[in-house]
């Protein structure tokens, strides 16, 4: 309760929050508000915007309604960066687990396919991935979660160092708990709290690559896409520039968002440790 409380008293994890807290009414609204298919046609094409009440945001040059496909958007930004960093910190913690308890060889070789795969840029790995496989949302997903999974190892490895040699550790040793046991049940738990705080960067840069790919044709056809909106718009730019700007705005919002609770959470764990 204390550290939720430190959290809502720092301006940035308001902020932070608020938008988020948008964006997910924004998701969770989106089949009551706008039911059916977003992509149906709605209305003339290219209506611009506070024309047509009944369309607020316009319609775009197929004639759909801006804001479901905005509303709709915000579904998928969310589950793939919420997934992706999911993905990328299970792969992360568990790697980097193994790497920091077993040593030696393990840690050698797991190190060195960390360093193989943050030698690749993690957008070029989601591009070349997605090209092969073929793009679909669980796709993107893993896509994303394989270029961002070496941060939260590397977190991972060096707390995991740091704890394996402790008293409770030696204790679990001594009465004969299995290696692997001692590893994701001792020493794991008290291991994660650094690497969680890697996950608002890993939800925004994951909610920025998946919009990047949609914008380059990559994205899951059968969805709505904030980078599909803005990759249509480009296409009638000065005639309707509404249509990349509204998704456009929309997106920055969301990262800034995340950006920001991330923040929040960093500077009122970081209150709580000072006063411990």
């Amino acid at each position: 309760m204390n550290r939720l409380r430190r959290f809502f008293c720092t301006p940035e994890a308001v902020a932070g929050a608020a938008i988020l807290a948008s964006l997910i009414a924004m998701a969770l609204a989106a089949p009551l508000i706008f039911p059916g298919d977003p992509q149906a046609i709605a209305g003339p094409a290219l209506l611009p915007p506070f024309h047509d009440w009944s369309l607020p945001l316009g319609t775009d040059r197929l004639g759909r309604d801006v804001l479901a496909e905005l509303f709709h958007g915000a579904r998928t930004s969310l589950a793939v960066g919420l997934a992706a960093a999911a993905a990328a910190l299970l792969i992360g913690a568990i790697v980097g687990t193994l790497a920091g308890f077993a040593g030696g060889l393990i840690d050698e070789v797991l190190m060195r396919v960390t360093d193989a795969f943050q030698t690749v840029p993690s957008f070029l790995l989601a591009l070349a991935f997605v090209s092969i496989v073929g793009p679909s949302l669980g796709v993107v997903v893993a896509a994303i979660a394989l270029g961002a999974w070496t941060g939260p190892a590397r977190v991972a490895r060096a707390e995991v160092l740091s704890i394996r040699e402790r008293d409770y550790v030696a204790g679990a040793r001594v009465i004969g708990m299995y290696p692997l046991e001692i590893a994701f049940r001792e020493v794991l738990p008290n291991a994660l709290p650094p690497v969680l705080a890697l996950s608002s960067v890993i939800v925004a840069a994951a909610i920025l690559t998946e919009a990047a790919l949609s914008f380059l044709g990559l994205g899951d056809p059968n969805r709505v896409t904030w980078g599909g909106m803005i990759a249509e718009g480009r296409t009638v730019l000065r005639t309707a520039p509404f249509l990349s700007i509204v998704p456009g705005v929309a997106l920055v919002l969301t990262v800034l968002g995340v950006y920001l609770a991330g923040e929040g959470v960093v500077e009122s764990t970081a209150v709580r440790r000072s006063l411990s």
